[in-house]
């Protein structure tokens, strides 16, 4: 198949996500248009990272993050142009968006271009983004518009498919996934250590909710024993101000795994998610989690066996603080961890669904009233 993925925020879990399934599915032809977010990563390190026998990429110059009426009918004129470039020599059996931006735009150019096959994957509700009642309703009414234009939405965990049919928007998930072969896990193992580590990886903004994860620190700054590290940089940097708090800029991710091998609990404070691959690559690494209470996070927590859910900053320090008092229930609950992401968030068993997405229903032949069940 030739499946072309439409991406404007081309690096963190939406590139890590893209890349996973030009890995799951190498027999198949990937184009991946994509937009670059230089203040993350620039466009040339995340291609590094792709495979390079089924890959190709074409950029998607003129789209940027924000809202811009103008700048955004330069984004949806271009990516019309590619895509009908595309269809018109026979490169295009699907069409994948990625992303609330791409979302929208991408539906808009494949009605424009005649694509019928169009699926799109949201990776984190956009109208659970801000506490802005305005703005969550404003991007509501975005996604019913999408809907409306076509193509078949697919959610990445099951809460976030929740969230959409409330919406009424019908919508199927597929669990997201990460690696669970064992070379790529076995070398990194805890060593003893007298500090207990807390560890979060991801972009320092407001989706992640760094505030948070600061007054959490910040309460226990007393405690010698017990440190924090952010894995990751962005815009709400300053606002990791405990001076417990290590912020380790971007990494490598053989430099970020080896780091959360090394923590004693992974810990998310983020307002919502889609399904975090930094959580779920956790899991593999056998860490119990302490994660916010929101969607895509409370998909991956059973709680008291891998880890726990909270509400607010006390919640999570009274959980911490339990943690510490009784490490020896960590290994424990680490393999708990590994047992849950084996059993849902296998990549080569998850993704993999996607080929039947992509494929879509099969025809029933004339004259054969049995074919439907065979």
């Amino acid at each position: 198949m030739k499946i072309v993925h439409v991406i404007e925020p081309f690096a963190s879990g939406v590139a890590v996500f893209v890349k996973s399934l030009t890995e799951t599915m190498p027999e198949d032809l990937h184009i991946i248009i994509h937009g670059e977010r230089k203040q993350v990563m620039s466009a040339k390190d995340v291609k590094r990272t792709f495979p390079k026998e089924n890959v190709r990429f074409l950029r998607w110059k003129s789209v940027q993050r924000s809202i811009n009426p103008f700048k955004d009918f330069l984004a949806l004129s271009e990516l019309h142009h590619i895509l009908r470039r595309l269809k018109k020599r026979g490169l295009v059996d699907a069409v994948h968006l990625h992303s609330s931006k791409s979302g929208l735009l991408g539906r808009l150019a494949c009605r424009l271009a005649g694509i019928k096959k169009v699926i799109y994957t949201p990776n984190g509700a956009p109208f659970l983004s801000t506490g802005n009642s305005f703005l969550n309703f404003t991007f509501k009414q975005i996604e019913r518009l999408g809907h409306g234009l076509g193509g078949e939405v697919v959610c990445c965990s099951a809460s976030e498919q929740e969230e959409y049919s409330k919406l009424g928007i019908n919508a199927s998930f597929i669990n997201n996934g990460v690696s669970l072969k064992p070379s790529s896990t076995a070398h990194l193992v805890k060593k003893p250590t007298d500090k207990f580590t807390v560890i979060t990886i991801g972009r320092i903004e407001e989706q992640k909710n760094p505030v948070l994860f600061n007054a959490i620190a910040s309460f226990l700054e007393d405690f010698a024993q017990i440190e924090f590290i952010w894995a990751g940089d962005g815009n709400g940097k300053h606002l990791l101000t405990s001076k417990n708090i290590t912020i380790t800029g971007w990494l490598e991710p053989a430099a970020a795994s080896a780091l959360v091998a090394q923590a004693d609990l992974f810990i998310s404070t983020s307002v919502f998610e889609g399904l975090s691959f930094s959580v779920l690559e956790a899991l593999a690494l056998k860490k119990p989690v302490l994660l916010s209470d929101c969607v895509g996070n409370r998909d991956i927590v059973q709680s008291g066996l891998n880890g726990d859910v909270f509400k607010t900053d006390i919640e999570a320090i009274g959980k911490i603080l339990y943690y510490f008092n009784n490490r020896e229930m960590l290994e424990v609950m680490g393999q708990y961890s590994l047992s849950i992401c084996e059993e849902d968030f296998n990549v080569d068993l998850n993704l993999r669904g996607y080929r039947t997405v992509y494929e879509g229903p099969k025809p029933v032949e004339k004259g054969n009233p049995y074919a439907s069940a065979v």
